[in-house]
């Protein structure tokens, strides 16, 4: 049981991720931070930051700073707290808010990203989607990198079993044994702790896409390495 990043590579070579539209350039200043790092760069205090980071979403919020201008922390829709808690082994509904709101999420395959770009909440709309070198950054940030075999921020249609030890590091997760389940099903989310600030240097272009006939378009490339 165990991947190098050279072997997670060669069977992913690129990771995706869907940001807010018009976040490119926030995102290339302060990093691709998780919701966590932005609520304290946001100076987000009290009630607000509880309701945000220790509760589930159930609508994009909006938070604004005077230096840093507004961003949008998005929704989480598709975890449904009912089902949630029933699936939970080893933490409370409040630690698995927090333990995703201090991740960064990165899908591995295409298939992957139309599925989210197509979801009843985002196809009408245009969104920021990074596509990133896996090898280059995973390379540079093993130590905070996981790996998880399912959608630990989804509950449907089926709430599969989850907890704290869902996310594992490279040395841990049984890559070789899931190869049978396929691309999409063998490493689902590559997930970095706080983020990277870096991002840039891993970034091999930015487009803006939406969903179109059931999958992800690229309307325009706005970054491209």
């Amino acid at each position: 049981m165990s991947v190098t990043p050279e072997q997670l590579a060669q069977v992913y070579p690129m990771l995706l991720h869907m940001a807010e539209p018009d976040t490119w350039n926030s995102i290339r200043q302060h990093g691709l931070l998780s919701t966590s790092r932005l609520l304290s760069l946001f100076d987000v205090k009290g009630q607000e930051r509880f309701d945000i980071e220790a509760k589930r979403r159930p609508v994009s919020v909006s938070i604004a700073h005077p230096k840093y201008g507004r961003a949008v922390i998005r929704d989480q829709k598709p975890l449904i707290q009912s089902k949630l808690v029933k699936t939970l082994e080893g933490c409370t509904a409040e630690e698995w808010y927090r333990l995703l709101n201090r991740r960064v999420f990165f899908w591995l395959t295409k298939d992957r990203l139309d599925t989210l770009l197509c979801a009843n909440t985002y196809a009408g709309n245009n969104h920021t989607v990074l596509t990133l070198d896996t090898l280059s950054l995973v390379k540079a940030h093993e130590e905070r990198i996981t790996l998880s075999h399912m959608n630990t921020g989804n509950t449907r249609p089926f709430a599969h079993p989850r907890g704290p030890d869902t996310f594992k590091k490279l040395e841990e997760y049984p890559f070789a044994e899931r190869a049978k389940r396929g691309p999409n099903d063998r490493v689902v989310e590559l997930v970095v702790e706080g983020g990277v600030t870096d991002i840039e240097r891993y970034v091999l272009k930015v487009d803006v896409m939406r969903c179109q006939g059931g999958k992800g378009r690229v309307l325009r490339t706005i970054f491209k390495r």
